[in-house]
């Protein structure tokens, strides 16, 4: 019996870490892969370490994932454009945002070239990941789950990795 109860919390114990999609590169291939990409925006890891929180270190640089339903701009509903928390290139526009029920942001669409995709088989099938154009920072992943009204994709992207800047009036 306690075998089982003890097996039932380690299991619940690892699923909560909440770094199931952390990149299983080295952190210097990482680096590597995002230096030889041309990308405006350029820094050393102390760098990035000093301009960003740890969060939005962890999922713009090692291509972390946040917990669903922890993000502030998850229920935000006002009008404007959402940012890359690092270099601040407009990445997606407050129109395109929808209510995907995931628990992060999602989008049905980008600002034409300001984010790159690669695919990751980390969990074991192939995925579409992207990445802010202007700095190389982990963003999300995209989905053709989104609303077949519009574009049929589903952006569904880290809120630590955004700033949003609200439309002047």
């Amino acid at each position: 019996m306690y075998k089982k109860i003890l097996l039932a919390l380690s299991i619940i114990l690892t699923g909560c870490l909440g770094i199931s999609q952390e990149k299983e590169k080295s952190v210097a291939l990482q680096e590597n892969k995002t230096e030889e990409a041309t990308f405006e925006v350029v820094k050393t890891e102390e760098e990035w370490r000093n301009l960003l929180t740890p969060s939005q270190f962890y999922i713009l640089r090692k291509a972390g994932t946040e917990n669903s339903f922890s993000s502030e701009l998850l229920y935000n509903k006002e009008e404007g454009v959402y940012v890359c928390a690092a270099c601040n290139t407009e990445l997606f526009k407050s129109e395109h945002k929808f209510d995907s029920g995931t628990g992060w942001p999602s989008f049905d669409r980008e600002i034409e070239g300001s984010v790159g995709y690669d695919v990751d088989y980390k969990i074991g099938y192939a995925r579409t990941e992207e990445h802010c154009n202007g700095c190389g920072g982990h963003l999300g992943h995209v989905f053709n789950d989104g609303p077949s009204a519009t574009t049929g994709k589903r952006h569904c992207i880290n809120g630590a990795a955004l700033k949003f800047i609200p439309k002047t009036k």
